[in-house]
């Protein structure tokens, strides 16, 4: 299994010990995660649990679920006055979250 991509300066790879490799194809390989703001962002990752995950975890399935409504709520909320389409899609992330269709 190759743990490498070939974007240099990738900060997942980075983080992660990966190495660069510029032969690869597709830009990264998917082992590689690379920062997404909406679906995977890497300053909610720490090693290999992430955030969402430990929540998960942390409030069991009901106490996840209005979690994952309340932090939907808030992106509707702030997307006219801050975030614009990336806060909606990341209502949405949410959204799918709390019915448990995981969008990682």
């Amino acid at each position: 299994m190759d743990l490498s991509c070939n974007v240099e300066n990738c900060a997942f790879c980075l983080q992660s010990g990966y190495t660069v490799n510029p032969h690869l194809t597709p830009p990264h390989s998917t082992d590689c995660r690379a920062d997404d703001p909406v679906k995977r962002p890497l300053h909610y990752t720490d090693g290999d649990v992430e955030f969402i995950d430990a929540v998960r975890a942390a409030l069991g399935a009901e106490g996840f679920r209005a979690f994952c409504r309340g932090n939907a709520l808030k992106y509707v909320w702030r997307s006219l006055l801050k975030g614009g389409d990336e806060d909606l899609r990341k209502a949405i992330t949410y959204l799918r979250h709390a019915i448990e269709d995981d969008p990682r």
